[in-house]
C-alpha cells in the first residue's frame, strides 16, 4: 500500500473512532439525563403513595333502629358501600327497640339548641315524627338532586311529605292478605270489602288499633275514606268533628268480625288466626305478610292485594343532622343507598318496597311485587291518632 494511502486510512480510523466515542458518550448523556428525569418523577409519585397510604377514611358514624332483619340489612349493604367508597368507613349504631332511639333523637335536639357546632352522628334513620320535632330548630339538612343525584328516582311526594328534610329509602304498606283458596275473587275496593265482610260473617279480623299499624290503618282508612283526599294530612283537631260517619261503619261492621266482635292484639295476632284458618281475610303489613309466605310460616295459599283507595303506608327515612361535620360523605352514603343495586338488597332482606319507584327496579323483582305494589296512601295526622284509638275503645270496641 502506498505511503499516503496508509495515511489517509489511518486519519479515517481516528475519525471514526472519535466519532463513535462522541455517539457513546452522548448515548450515556442521555441515559444520565433520562435516568435522573425518571428518579425526579418517581419521587413525587412514590410520596404521593406514601400521603395516600396514610390518609384515614372519613368514618361516619350512622344510627338507625329497628330489629334484626334492619340490622343484618344494613350489615350487608355497608361492606359495599365501603368497596365502592375506599375513602369512607361506616360505623353502624344500632339502637335497640323501645328508648334509644327517643333518646339519639334528644341528644340531636339538645346538641341543636345548646348552640354546639357539630355532633357525633352523620347519618341517621327516622320516622316521620322525629323528623317534625326537629324541623322547626333546623335540626335535619335539605336534601336535593344537586347533593343526592338518584333523588332523582323517588317519588317526589315523598320528599314533599318530609319538606326534603329526609330520603325515603325504603317502606311498606297494610294491603289486603287472604286465603286465595276460599276467596278466589277478593275485593278489590273498600266498598266491596265492606260488603265481603257482612257476607262472611266472622271470617274477617282486625287488631286493636292500638297495638298494630295494620288494625291502625283499617280503622283510620274507614274513617277517612268519608273526608277530603286532603284530610290525610291535616292535624288540627278540628277534623275530629268529620269522623262521626266513619265510626258509624266500624259500629255497624262489628257484629260481623272474628267471634262476633273480637279483636286480636298485635299485627301478628291476625296473621296467626289467617295462618290457623280461623279467618279467610285480614288487614296486615306487606313485609309481614310477604315474609311469612316466603319462610312458609303463612300457607302458599294466602296471598295479598291492594285495595282502592288504598290502606296507609309509610317509608323509614335516613336524615342527614344539620350539625355533622361529614355530609360530603354522609350524601355519598344515601345516594349509594338509593341504587338499583342496594334496593334490591333492602327487598331481599326486609320484604319490603324500594325507596326509589318500581319502574327503576329490575323486572323480576317488579314481577315478583305486583300484587301488593299498586302504592299507598301515607296519613300524617299526628296526634289525632291516638284520639282515633281512644273513641275506637269507647264506642267499637265498648260497644260491642
Amino acid at each position: 500500500m502506498k505511503k499516503w494511502m496508509k495515511k489517509v486510512f489511518k486519519g479515517k480510523t481516528l475519525v471514526l473512532g472519535g466519532l463513535a466515542m462522541a455517539v457513546a458518550l452522548s448515548g450515556c448523556g442521555k441515559a444520565a439525563d433520562q435516568a435522573a428525569s425518571g428518579a425526579a418523577s418517581a419521587q413525587p409519585a412514590s410520596t404521593a403513595q406514601a400521603d395516600k397510604k396514610d390518609e384515614k377514611p372519613v368514618e361516619l358514624n350512622f344510627y338507625f333502629s329497628g330489629s334484626a332483619n334492619v340490622k343484618e340489612m344494613w350489615e350487608t349493604l355497608t361492606p359495599q358501600f365501603e368497596k365502592a367508597n375506599p375513602g369512607i368507613k361506616v360505623k353502624l349504631v344500632h339502637l335497640p327497640d323501645g328508648q334509644a332511639e327517643g333518646a339519639a333523637i334528644d341528644k340531636v335536639l339538645g346538641a341543636k339548641k345548646a348552640g354546639q357546632k357539630s355532633i357525633d352522628i352523620d347519618v341517621f334513620e327516622t320516622g316521620l315524627s322525629n323528623l317534625t320535632k326537629g324541623e322547626k330548630d333546623g335540626v335535619w339538612m335539605k336534601m336535593d338532586n344537586s347533593l343526592i343525584p338518584n333523588l332523582s328516582k323517588v317519588d317526589a311526594a315523598y320528599m314533599n311529605d318530609v319538606h326534603q328534610l329526609a330520603v325515603p329509602y325504603r317502606a311498606s304498606s297494610v294491603v289486603l292478605a287472604y286465603n286465595s283458596k276460599n276467596v278466589p275473587t277478593p275485593p278489590k275496593t273498600a266498598d266491596e270489602l265492606y260488603d265481603w265482610i257482612r257476607k262472611h260473617p266472622g271470617k274477617f279480623a282486625y287488631n286493636d288499633p292500638a297495638t298494630g299499624g295494620s288494625g291502625s290503618s283499617f280503622v283510620q282508612t274507614a274513617i277517612y275514606n268519608f273526608l277530603p283526599a286532603d284530610a290525610v294530612h291535616n292535624e288540627d283537631p278540628s277534623v275530629m268533628q268529620q269522623w262521626d260517619k266513619g265510626f258509624a261503619l266500624l259500629k255497624e261492621l262489628g257484629p260481623f268480625m272474628y267471634q262476633k266482635g273480637v279483636y286480636p292484639k298485635k299485627n301478628q295476632g291476625t296473621l296467626d288466626i289467617l295462618a290457623s284458618g280461623e279467618v279467610d281475610m285480614i288487614p296486615a303489613w306487606s313485609d309481614m305478610g310477604l315474609e311469612q309466605i316466603s319462610k312458609k310460616t303463612l300457607p302458599d295459599t294466602i296471598k295479598l292485594t291492594q285495595i282502592e283507595p288504598a290502606f296507609t303506608g309509610g317509608p323509614s327515612y335516613i336524615a342527614i343532622p344539620a350539625m355533622s361535620e361529614k355530609k360530603e360523605a354522609a350524601e355519598k352514603f344515601i345516594n349509594y343507598a338509593l341504587t338499583p343495586e342496594a334496593q334490591t338488597v333492602v327487598i331481599n332482606k326486609m320484604y319490603g318496597y324500594p325507596g326509589i319507584k318500581w319502574s327503576e327496579m329490575p323486572a323480576d323483582l317488579q314481577k315478583k311485587f305486583e300484587s301488593v305494589a299498586k302504592g299507598y296512601r301515607t296519613f300524617t295526622i299526628g296526634s289525632l291518632g291516638d284520639e282515633i284509638n281512644k273513641r275506637w275503645q269507647r264506642e267499637v270496641a265498648g260497644g260491642n
